[in-house]
Formats: C-alpha cells, sequence, structure tokens
C-alpha cells in the first residue's frame, strides 16, 4: 500500500507550534514578526498565492507589510521599495512575487534584498551558504520537501536521488540539500536523453519541471518515494473547470511507489510553511544578534 506524504497535516501542525512561539517571542521582544510581499501586476494565480501567504502570516501571527504595484512599474521604483524594506525594523522577511513582468529584471530585484531578510532564500548569499553547508535562509520549496521526508523518518543516506529539473528556485538546492543528507545525487531535465532509464535508477525521485504528468508509473523505480514540486492548471474542455495537477502522473505512479506527495496537499502547503518559518528565523536571529 503506498503511503501519502500529506504535507497539508504537516503543515497545519508546524503552523499552529509557530503560532505560540510567536506569541511567546512577542511578550518578549514586543513586536511581531514581519513579512513584506511584493506583487507586481495582476496575475490572478500570483494573486491567490499572495492571498494564502498573507492569510498564513494572519494564522500564525506575523505582520504583513504587502505592497502591490501596477503592471508598468519601473525597476528603479521596486528597487526603491527592496531599499525602503531593507531599512525597516519592523520587516524581517522580504519576497518578490514570481513572475514578474517582462521589462523587470527578476534576478536584479532579488539581488537588491538584504540577504538576512531574505525570505525565499533567492540570494546569491543564501544559495552560497546553502552550497558551502552553513545556516543560513534556505529556498522554501526544497526545504520544504526535506522537512515532509524527515517528518515520514524517510532515510537518505546511501540512496540514490534523481532531480528532475534545474531551476536555481527547486532543482539545485534540493540536489544540494540531498547531498548535504549523504544521498547520492543524479540531476535531469528535459533534456536529458533516455529520462525514463535515468529516474528508474532512483530511489528518491523529485519531479519539478512545471510540465504536466511528466513521470509515469513505467520511469518509477517499485518502492520508491516520489516528490511532486509541479502545479499545473489543467482546464476540462467540457466543464471549462480548472484543476491543479502536478508533474507526477499520480494514477499510474501511486501503485508502483511506496510514498507519493498529492497534488494540491502534499509540497504546496510546505512551501508557505518554510517562507513563515524562514521569516520566523531571520526575526530571531536580529532580536538575539
Amino acid at each position: 500500500m503506498t503511503g501519502l506524504l500529506d504535507g497539508k497535516a504537516l503543515a497545519a501542525r508546524m503552523q499552529s507550534e509557530m503560532a505560540a512561539e510567536v506569541a511567546q517571542l512577542q511578550t518578549q521582544y514586543g513586536r511581531s514578526p514581519g513579512l513584506a510581499v511584493l506583487m507586481v501586476g495582476d496575475n490572478p494565480a500570483s494573486a491567490a498565492y499572495v492571498r494564502n501567504k498573507e492569510q498564513a502570516c494572519e494564522r500564525v501571527g506575523i505582520a504583513s507589510y504587502g505592497q502591490h504595484f501596477p503592471a508598468e512599474t519601473t525597476q528603479p521604483t521596486l528597487e526603491a521599495a527592496i531599499q525602503q524594506l531593507n531599512q525597516d525594523d519592523r520587516v524581517d522577511g522580504i519576497l518578490v512575487q514570481l513572475p514578474l513582468p517582462d521589462h523587470l529584471d527578476s534576478v536584479a530585484l532579488l539581488n537588491q534584498i538584504d540577504p538576512n531578510k531574505d525570505a525565499d532564500g533567492l540570494h546569491p548569499t543564501n544559495l552560497g551558504r546553502l552550497l558551502r553547508g552553513e545556516p543560513g535562509l534556505q529556498s522554501c520549496t526544497p526545504a520544504g520537501s526535506m522537512r515532509l521526508m524527515q517528518e515520514y523518518g524517510l532515510s537518505f543516506k546511501g540512496k540514490q536521488a534523481v532531480v528532475v529539473g534545474r531551476s536555481i528556485l527547486v532543482g539545485k538546492p534540493l540536489a544540494l540539500m540531498l547531498l548535504a543528507e549523504d544521498a547520492t545525487v543524479t540531476i535531469a531535465h528535459s533534456r536529458t536523453p533516455d529520462l525514463a532509464t535515468v529516474t528508474r535508477s532512483a530511489d528518491i525521485l523529485v519531479a519539478a519541471v512545471g510540465r504536466t504528468h511528466l513521470i509515469t508509473g513505467d520511469m518509477v523505480k517499485p518502492g520508491a518515494v516520489v516528490i511532486d514540486v509541479g502545479i499545473n492548471r489543467v482546464v476540462n474542455p467540457e466543464t471549462g473547470k480548472g484543476r491543479l495537477v502536478g508533474d507526477v502522473d499520480f494514477d499510474s505512479v501511486q501503485p508502483v511507489a511506496e510514498w507519493i506527495t498529492p497534488v494540491p496537499g502534499g509540497i504546496g502547503p510546505m512551501t508557505v510553511t518554510m517562507l513563515l518559518h524562514n521569516t520566523v528565523w531571520s526575526y530571531r536571529q536580529r532580536m538575539i544578534g
């Protein structure tokens, strides 16, 4: 019987523990942790994500200092907003909601964020800390994936791990985290020849490409742990209704895998929870420091 890695349940528990911790810290330090999410334009998916993050902040007791800018906002305006938040003592975490409109340079904006307030863990300084195995703010989706596997007591030591996807957001940092836990890691991607042969070698298989149902049952080693990071929206042509599916074809993979994450309800809730965790961690470092 395949086990489900229930990110929704773990996220709820972690958020409730965080709420108790934040209430205590607030009494101790006289203010709540603060998170600022910057959103540009009217991308409906981004708006839903931002709303979700703000509601999660509310549940845990984190103050939201979000700012919403029109789509035509210029690079200098956003850079000035980030600099202001870097100086704002109430703000412990800053996040720029991606994707941004095409005329903006997202890398240049992310590099403007104070590394110690980098709630998404994407600043070169934090990626460098991860590479060197030093403590620091870690990218939320990979950190959430690791935390979920650890919760279920899954072992990494000596395991073959295959990460399909090489983005700076998920694939590369997750490969480093698995390596740090003594897994032997292969990074594959959409241009890997004979991808199925590579994925079938994996004890731990992570799909993080953003392509609907890329991984099918015949590509998975029996008894593997399958982590589906993909969130793809598909629309039923008959009803016109949309639903979320992953990069893994759940129905064909579930009977083969020993453990699998559902979409939705797997890695998504963990990503938001690790964002809150990063904000609280940063707050604690600043208050103690």
